[in-house]
């Protein structure tokens, strides 16, 4: 192969080049493929498997597709891995291509790749408690099926949400509708304190560009092939069905809370701020089982998550962690939310002290050099896992990475800005990227000597290549964003990310350039996330949720010099709140039915829910019997006109 063939465009994604090829083949004297102890594990117990996993919704669109993975075969001590898949990602992704309903131990099962979490079912003494009902209506009822297929129909007694994340309760009518009137009466549902805040408000005041960059993330657009989409490393990927959340009948507040359910002893561990703002691990005494929810998972999971949301602590979760180890000893089973079990107390030991011990790690020497002046950048590229912990595979970075985490470490106490002055106020980055360009001499120059520099990686050591293509990437963005309708540019960077892609151990990372090469190549897509799939969500959310996220949309300019008031009486919940506008800032507060206001809307919660989803226009419903308005149409129009309605479809990798 020559140079100018390396890298050669191939149904829209480029070949591995030999650096590539040369730094996933490395990877295979890093760490100890032969051993075959996780794939004994991933497939102990199982009791059954449908080989052709799809669900689909009620309009028969495909929600879950586990059968679109069934190109990852793991072969040979080495795995068989493509040269365009990192070896030790392909081997994840083959272990939770396992999947099927399995026995965990006497009385405890789980339904795995239903989803991008599990379903545990435990057998209480009259029925059933379903631990993480799942993302998707769909395929928390197709999981549920499936397991009444094979061991028998009996009722749902409880529900357990480990936490406030969307994948472990957005499933629950997926159980509840197939509950007689009298069962769902008597469902007692346990959850972590602060859970309803937390899974109602995560995606509603930055849900847009969270959901954007989530896209990103998991890879969806991308095809599910080796040179695209194997899996997010937690599991294969979430699903987009409709979501849905119940409230708890029953709050867990602190560690060391015990619960009989259906005659099944529990003891809790409460981990807020770990994984999820709201979360708890609990222990079966009877069963010497263990389910560490995610607080624990077979692999690095994100102190920072790429599609945007709170840093994480790490100190703490690390010593969480050690918490459960203490107090769970005599764990003989471990189960969790993500991935296969663990069997055996020295096993369980081993696992949670090397977890806790890398996120202490990654904590504690991130602040130890930046408290010697390095910046994220600098601190990211000095850490370097011991050998301790960087041989088991449990431990690896198919999720969260160690760079992007000892970042977040920094970002905790010293947030976005390095000291350096030069970054306190620097251009943004199209105007940045036009002068970088024009002082190099002008894009096409830029993307010559960007095309010599890949062409001559080739040759390179894979630790020298792989910086090129790093450099190349930062270099090339600039001509991007400088001129985006620069074919050339935009075709080489996107060769280059492929080529990152490709080598990235991480599940996200890789998703994320190949979705960046996908989009250089194609463009965006043309509209976000349908937001109506989150309608069972939306009205279970407190209202001044809503109106929090009114209030980041409200367009400032348009809104200066403007002075507007609304009311909006829910009828259904007999409470009012007055939204107001001044300085061209929006505020609410609830207030008495007869507060004065420029125009008054009564309606209930799920007529709101319809107006913010699309499904109902304003302007037509003001003619609707559900809603009445009371002073200005003119000011409530033009109110409403100064809220921005973003699609959710924004450029990431052009201007």
């Amino acid at each position: 192969m020559t140079k100018r063939e390396e890298g050669s465009n191939i149904q829209g994604h480029t070949t591995p080049t030999s650096v590539t090829t040369r730094a996933n083949h490395a990877v295979l004297s890093q760490r100890p493929f032969s051993n075959r102890s996780d794939f004994e594990d991933a497939s102990r117990g199982l009791i059954a498997q449908d080989n052709d996993l799809r669900t689909k919704d009620s309009e028969g669109n495909i929600v879950w597709d586990m059968s679109a993975y069934n190109f990852i075969d793991y072969k040979g001590a080495d795995g068989g891995a493509p040269d365009s898949v990192n070896p030790s990602l392909w081997r994840q992704a083959s272990l939770n291509n396992i999947h099927g309903l399995f026995q965990v131990s006497e009385g405890i099962y789980q339904l795995r790749g239903y989803d991008l979490a599990n379903m545990t079912i435990i057998e209480g003494d009259t029925g059933w408690i379903i631990v993480d009902p799942l993302t998707a209506k769909e395929t928390a009822d197709k999981a549920l099926k499936f397991a009444q297929k094979h061991l028998g129909i009996k009722p749902v007694k409880a529900i357990i949400y480990t936490h406030s994340h969307i994948d472990h309760f957005g499933g629950i009518e997926g159980i509840v509708h197939n509950l007689s009137e009298t069962e769902q009466k008597q469902l007692r549902i346990v959850a972590p304190a602060g859970f309803m805040e937390e899974a109602t408000s995560e995606n509603i005041v930055a849900g847009i560009a969270m959901g954007r960059r989530a896209s990103y993330m998991y890879g969806r657009e991308l095809a599910r092939n080796t040179r695209g989409h194997i899996g997010t490393g937690l599991g294969k990927g979430p699903a987009f069905g409709r979501f849905a959340l119940l409230a708890p009948t029953e709050t867990v507040f602190e560690t060391g809370t015990k619960l009989n359910i259906d005659g099944v002893p529990f003891e809790f561990q409460y981990v807020p701020g770990s994984e999820a703002p709201a979360e708890m691990t609990f222990y079966l005494p009877e069963h010497k089982a263990f389910c560490g929810a995610e607080l624990l998972s077979r692999n690095m999971h994100n102190l920072y998550t790429l599609r945007g949301a709170k840093v994480r602590y790490a100190n703490l979760w690390s010593d969480y962690i050690i918490q459960s180890r203490e107090m769970f000893a005599e764990s003989e089973v471990y189960f969790a939310s993500h991935h296969w079990p663990m069997w055996g107390k020295d096993n369980i030991r081993d696992f949670l002290t090397q977890q806790s011990d890398t996120y202490k790690y990654i904590h504690d020497q991130s602040v130890r050099l930046f408290n010697q002046g390095y910046t994220p950048n600098e601190v990211a590229e000095a850490i370097r896992l011991p050998a301790s912990l960087n041989t088991a595979f449990h431990n690896q970075g198919y999720y969260g990475t160690v760079k992007h985490n000892a970042k977040a470490v920094y970002q905790a106490y010293l947030g976005w800005y390095t000291g350096n002055p030069a970054q306190l106020d620097p251009l943004p980055e199209a105007q940045a990227a036009t002068r970088y360009m024009d002082m190099m001499g002008g894009v096409d120059t830029v993307v010559t000597k960007a095309q010599a520099a890949f062409d001559e990686a080739g040759g390179a050591s894979v630790e020298e290549g792989t910086k090129t293509y790093r450099w190349i990437a930062e270099l090339l963005n600039h001509a991007v964003f400088a001129d985006p309708d620069n074919v050339a540019a935009k075709q080489l960077l996107a060769n280059v990310y492929d080529q990152l892609g490709y080598q990235a151990e991480s599940a996200p990372w890789r998703d994320v350039y190949l979705s960046a090469a996908n989009e250089l190549r194609h463009g965006a897509p043309e509209k976000g996330i349908d937001v109506a799939v989150m309608e069972g969500v939306l009205t279970k959310t407190p209202v001044v949720n809503f109106f929090d996220s009114m209030a980041v949309s409200l367009n400032g300019p348009k809104a200066e010099g403007k002075q507007l008031s609304v009311k909006i009486a829910f009828t259904d919940l007999n409470e009012s709140h007055l939204l107001w506008i001044n300085n061209a800032v929006l505020r609410h507060k609830k207030v008495a039915a007869d507060t004065p206001a420029d125009a008054t809307l009564k309606l209930t919660q799920p007529l709101l829910v319809d107006i913010i989803i699309g499904k109902a226009g304003l302007k037509s419903l003001l003619f609707d019997d559900d809603l009445s308005l009371e002073g200005s149409r003119l000011d409530l129009i033009e109110f409403f006109g100064l809220l921005d309605r973003p699609d959710g479809a924004f450029n990431i990798v052009t201007p």
